[in-house]
C-alpha cells in the first residue's frame, strides 16, 4: 500500500530572492477551498507566500467551479480585470502570472488560452500537484495546459502543510477523502470535470488528520464529490467504507468533531448510519441532497431513488440519531417540471423540515444530457418557483433557530466576533453563534446557553455564567 507521507517531490523553481507572493481565489464548493489550501502548500517550498490581494501578487490562481450558472463567463470577466492589474504592474517594473485551475480549467482547457491570452497556464483539479513544474515552463514556446487524469496519485506528492499555516487556518479543517462521481445525474458536470469515483487510502487520511490534530485542529470535515461512496484501501488490505473510516478517525485526539459532505442518498449504507448512532464526535447534522420531490423529475435527473425512498432514509437516520438535522440541495425548473412536480418538492420539504437548504434555478451545463432537453422552463416560472421554495426553507431555518433559544449547545469557537469583546463559533448544526467572552477561548469547544437569535446567527452566554436572580 502506498505511503502518502513519504514520497519524492519534484524539484521546485526558486525566484531570485526565494520569495514571491501568490493570491488564490476559490470559487464554489468546499473541495475547492481545500484544493486552494493544498496549492498554497505545494508552492510554499518554492518560496511563495500567500497575499490577501491580487494586485500585489506575483502569481494569481483562479481556482474555478463549473457548477453554477455562467461560471466560465465569470472567470473570463475576472481574467480581464487581472490583465489590467498585470499591465499596471509591468508599467511599474513588476509582473504577474495568471493561472486558471479547477473545474472550468478542466472543462475549457486550451479554449481558455484562445479566449484569454493573458492567462499563463491552465491546470485541472487532478494535476495541481504539478504546479511548480508548470510555473517553471511559463515563458516557453507554448503555454502549459495540464488537464490530464494522471495515473499517479496527487496526494502522494502534495507536501504536508506547515504547522504555522495550519494554525493560521483555524481549528476547523477540510480533508478530501474521495473525488469524482459515477452517478451521471443529467444536470451535473462533475463526472466530466472530476472524473470517476476514487478514494484515498486510509493510511494517508489518518496521517493527514493526525498532523492537523497535532497543530490544534479540533474539527475535521471530510470532503468528496460523493463522499459517502468512499471505498478506500484500509491498513488491513480490505476496502473500508466511510463509516469504518469515521470510527478510525474518532480515535484521533484531540479532534472532537467530525463531519462529511457531500452525500448521495444511494450511498447511505448501514455502517454510516451506525456511525451516526455510535460516535459522539460525528455531528448530528447531515447535508443530503435530494434535488426534487417529484419521482418523475428524479427519474429524468437520473437520481436513481424515489421521494419515498428518500423519506424512509431520513426516518431511518433519525431513528438512529434522534437529534439529527438535515440540509439539502434543490433545483427548480428542471426541464419538463410541471406545477404538480414542483408542488411535490414543496411537500417533501414540509415533510422533512430542513434547517438549511441550497436552492437554484436550473441552468444548462454544456455537455450534460439536461442541456439537450427540449422542454426547458421559462425563466419567469423558474424565478417564481425559486422564491416560493426559498420562502419555505428560510421559514424552516428561522423556526429551527428560534427553537434553539434556551438550549445549551457545545460551540467550537473559531474567530473573533463582529464587535469588540465578542467571539464567534459554530454549533453542532453549523449555526453561527456569538458570545461575549475572552479571545483565549478561540480554538476550544465550550457549552453555550442560547439566549436570542439574529437574522443569521445565534447569541448566547457561556453555560454557568448567567447571574442569579436576586433573592427576596
Amino acid at each position: 500500500m502506498p505511503d502518502e507521507t513519504k514520497t519524492e517531490r519534484p524539484a521546485l523553481p526558486q525566484g531570485d530572492t526565494g520569495t514571491k507572493t501568490v493570491f488564490i481565489k476559490s470559487y464554489g464548493c468546499q473541495m475547492n477551498v481545500y484544493d486552494s489550501q493544498r496549492m498554497a502548500d505545494t508552492l510554499a517550498p518554492a518560496g511563495y507566500v500567500e497575499t490577501t490581494s491580487p494586485d500585489n501578487a506575483d502569481l494569481v490562481i483562479l481556482n474555478t467551479c463549473h457548477i453554477r450558472e455562467k461560471a466560465a463567463e465569470k472567470v473570463y470577466s475576472e481574467i480581464g480585470r487581472l490583465r489590467v492589474a498585470r499591465d499596471e504592474r509591468r508599467r511599474m517594473g513588476g509582473d504577474m502570472q495568471i493561472a486558471v485551475a479547477g473545474c472550468v480549467a478542466q472543462a475549457e482547457g486550451e479554449e481558455i488560452m484562445r479566449r484569454a491570452p493573458a492567462v499563463d497556464l491552465v491546470v485541472g483539479p487532478q494535476t495541481y500537484h504539478r504546479l511548480p513544474d508548470l510555473i517553471a515552463r511559463v515563458g516557453g514556446t507554448k503555454k502549459p495546459v495540464d488537464t490530464d487524469f494522471p495515473v499517479e496519485d496527487k496526494f502522494q506528492v502534495l507536501p504536508a502543510p506547515r504547522r504555522e499555516k495550519i494554525l493560521a487556518r483555524g481549528p476547523s479543517a477540510f480533508v478530501t477523502v474521495q473525488e469524482g462521481c459515477d452517478k451521471f445525474c443529467t444536470f451535473c458536470v462533475v463526472p466530466y470535470t472530476r472524473g470517476a469515483e476514487t478514494s484515498r487510502p486510509v493510511a494517508g487520511i489518518v496521517a493527514e488528520v493526525e498532523r492537523l490534530a497535532e497543530a490544534g485542529v479540533r474539527e475535521i470535515s471530510l470532503l468528496g464529490q460523493n463522499v459517502n461512496a468512499y471505498h478506500g484501501e484500509g491498513p488491513d488490505g480490505r476496502t473500508w467504507t466511510l463509516g469504518k473510516l469515521l470510527h478510525r478517525l474518532a480515535r484521533i485526539e484531540p479532534v472532537t468533531r467530525l463531519r462529511y459532505t457531500t452525500s448521495h442518498p444511494r450511498d447511505m449504507d448501514d455502517s454510516l448510519i451506525e456511525a451516526h448512532r455510535d460516535l459522539p464526535a460525528l455531528m448530528p447534522f447531515l447535508h443530503l441532497p435530494v434535488q426534487s420531490g417529484s419521482d418523475r423529475i428524479l427519474d429524468v435527473m437520473n437520481r436513481k431513488h424515489t421521494s419515498a425512498e428518500y423519506l424512509r432514509l431520513i426516518e431511518t437516520i433519525r431513528n438512529a440519531r434522534p437529534d439529527m438535522a438535515f440540509s439539502s440541495d434543490f433545483i427548480v425548473g428542471f426541464p419538463g417540471e410541471t406545477d404538480a412536480d414542483f408542488e411535490a418538492t414543496l411537500r417533501l420539504i414540509e415533510d422533512v423540515s430542513y434547517v438549511s437548504a441550497y436552492s437554484f434555478k436550473y441552468s444548462p451545463r454544456p455537455g450534460t444530457p439536461g442541456a439537450g432537453m427540449t422542454d426547458q422552463i421559462d425563466e419567469a416560472v423558474k424565478a417564481e418557483r425559486l422564491a416560493r421554495l426559498q420562502a419555505l426553507t428560510e421559514g424552516q431555518q428561522r423556526a429551527f433557530n428560534q427553537a434553539s433559544i434556551g438550549r445549551c449547545m457545545e460551540v467550537l469557537f473559531d474567530r473573533k466576533g463582529k464587535h469588540p469583546g465578542q467571539i464567534a463559533g459554530r454549533s453542532p448544526y453549523l449555526q453561527a453563534v456569538q458570545i461575549e467572552a475572552d479571545e483565549s477561548l478561540i480554538g476550544t469547544v465550550a457549552p453555550v446557553e442560547i439566549t436570542t437569535t439574529g437574522a443569521w446567527s445565534l447569541h448566547g452566554i457561556l453555560a454557568g455564567t448567567r447571574p442569579r436572580e436576586a433573592v427576596a
